[in-house]
C-alpha cells in the first residue's frame, strides 16, 4: 500500500520518534509499505514521520544514486542511534520528499557510525562515509525532527518562507500522492 507523504508543516515531521520493540503491530507491513511509498515517490530515503508515524523507523535505498558508491545499498534502519559523526564537513545539494521542489545545499560531516536493528531485529553497530553516510544522516534527522532546511542560514530560511508555507497549505504539484497539513 502506498501512504501518503507529509508535507511540510505537519507537527509529526517535528517529533522526536518513540522506540519500538519487535511486536509492533504489523511492523513487517509498515516497512514493506514504506518501501513501496518510496519507489512510487522514486525517493532514495523515507522515514516513518514522512508517512505520519512518530516512530524510530527509516529506510534507504542508493539503487538511483549512479556514480555515488551507494548504487548497492539498501537497508531498513529500526531504533538507529549515530553513535559518532567525524570527518570534513562536504557540501551536496539535497531535497526531501516531504518538501517537494526545494533543494539546498548542506554541509554534513563525511563519516558516520550507527548503532540499529534490521527488519529482522538482528543489531548492527556499522560506519559508513561518503553518500551513503548523507543518506543515513538526513533520515535519522526525521526521526530526531529535523528537516535538511533547519541547516539553513537564517537569511535563506527567510528567502524560502514564503514557498515552504506554500507547501502546509498545498500549493506543490509533486508526482505522488502527499497529505498538506494546511490544504483547505
Amino acid at each position: 500500500m502506498i501512504y501518503p507523504i507529509v508535507a511540510y508543516g505537519d507537527p509529526v515531521l517535528r517529533k522526536v520518534c518513540k522506540t519500538i520493540d519487535k511486536d509492533y503491530p504489523n511492523l513487517s507491513d509498515v516497512i514493506n509499505n514504506m518501501y513501496e511509498t518510496m519507489y512510487a515517490a522514486k525517493g532514495i530515503g523515507l522515514a516513518a514521520p514522512q508517512v505520519g508515524m512518530d516512530i524510530r523507523i527509516f529506510i534507504v535505498d542508493g539503487t538511483a544514486m549512479e556514480g555515488m558508491n551507494c548504487e548497492n545499498f539498501k537497508r531498513t534502519f529500526i531504533n538507529a542511534e549515530i553513535i559518532e559523526e567525524t570527518g570534513d564537513l562536504w557540501t551536496y545539494n539535497e531535497g526531501c520528499l516531504s518538501i517537494p521542489d526545494v533543494h539546498e545545499d548542506i554541509n554534513r560531516k563525511g563519516t558516520i557510525k550507527i548503532r540499529y536493528y534490521d527488519e529482522d531485529w538482528n543489531e548492527h553497530e556499522e560506519e559508513y562515509d561518503g553518500m551513503t553516510a548523507r543518506i543515513i544522516q538526513h533520515e535519522y534527522d526525521h526521526i530526531e525532527g529535523v528537516l535538511f532546511t533547519d541547516y539553513l542560514s537564517a537569511m535563506k530560511k527567510r528567502i524560502l518562507k514564503g514557498k515552504l508555507s506554500g507547501i502546509a497549505k498545498g500549493k506543490a504539484s509533486p508526482n505522488y500522492r502527499m497529505r498538506f497539513p494546511l490544504k483547505k
